[in-house]
């Protein structure tokens, strides 16, 4: 985009790259991880820099290409039996470190603003509140994993209420894209996510951040779980 400085988009390159990274780290390092992400990422940049989004009329919307295809994937996970091997072995402490990517996005956001990019309602300015997710992570973390002041109980909860967080900002920008679904934002859409490298958070980071925290809410129940009948 024209309008947005090149260090804007350096920069969330930059983040984009380090959430997938810390991800593959959470994956114990699987190569096949890896590989499927930096191969959706190089993807969806070239589609975007084809200007495929930002064709905005026509049914069903093109941005749902960002987030259809991870969401796919996420509950293909879920339903499969080498998929919930998957899932079962990530390591739940790095999930939980993950999020702190959330902080820089959430910067990222407010640039994108005073760019006119996004609308306000999509900063912690406005209606997003999920910078506490990315704020808290490391405290979590600390207290969960180094200090064991708080239990398996409390980081389930913390992830359930920052996976409302999170979907409380992916409806806002979703109803603030330029789409038949529009809603809020007319004045100023959400059009940053119709270019490269923003395309990225849709499609790549939402979708990472989403995923930790459902791995992690299985993990942690499955422990409640077999706590509960004593295995």
């Amino acid at each position: 985009m024209q309008n947005v400085s090149n260090y804007l988009s350096i920069t969330f390159i930059i983040i984009a790259l380090l959430a997938a990274g810390a991800f593959y780290r959470a994956a114990n390092n699987s190569r096949l991880t890896l590989g499927i992400l930096l191969l959706w990422l190089l993807v969806q940049a070239l589609v975007a820099r084809s200007g495929f989004y930002t064709i905005t009329t026509g049914f069903p919307p093109r941005i749902g290409l960002l987030l259809g295809p991870p969401m796919l994937l996420i509950a293909g996970l879920f339903l499969s039996n080498s998929g919930r091997r998957y899932l079962d072995g990530l390591r739940l402490e790095t999930l939980t470190l993950l999020h702190t990517v959330r902080i820089a996005v959430e910067l990222i956001l407010l640039g994108l603003f005073l760019h006119r990019a996004i609308p306000q309602l999509m900063t912690f300015e406005g209606r997003n509140y999920d910078i506490l997710a990315g704020l808290t992570a490391p405290v979590v973390y600390y207290l969960v994993f180094r200090s064991k002041l708080l239990d398996a109980k409390g980081l389930l909860v913390w992830n359930f209420v920052c996976l409302g967080l999170l979907a409380n900002i992916v409806v806002n920008a979703v109803l603030s894209a330029p789409s038949p679904f529009q809603r809020f934002a007319f004045e100023q859409p959400n059009v940053a996510i119709l270019h490269f490298p923003f395309v990225w958070l849709p499609s790549c980071v939402v979708p990472l951040v989403l995923l930790a925290h459902l791995a992690a809410i299985r993990q942690l129940l499955k422990k409640q779980q077999n706590l509960t009948l004593g295995k």
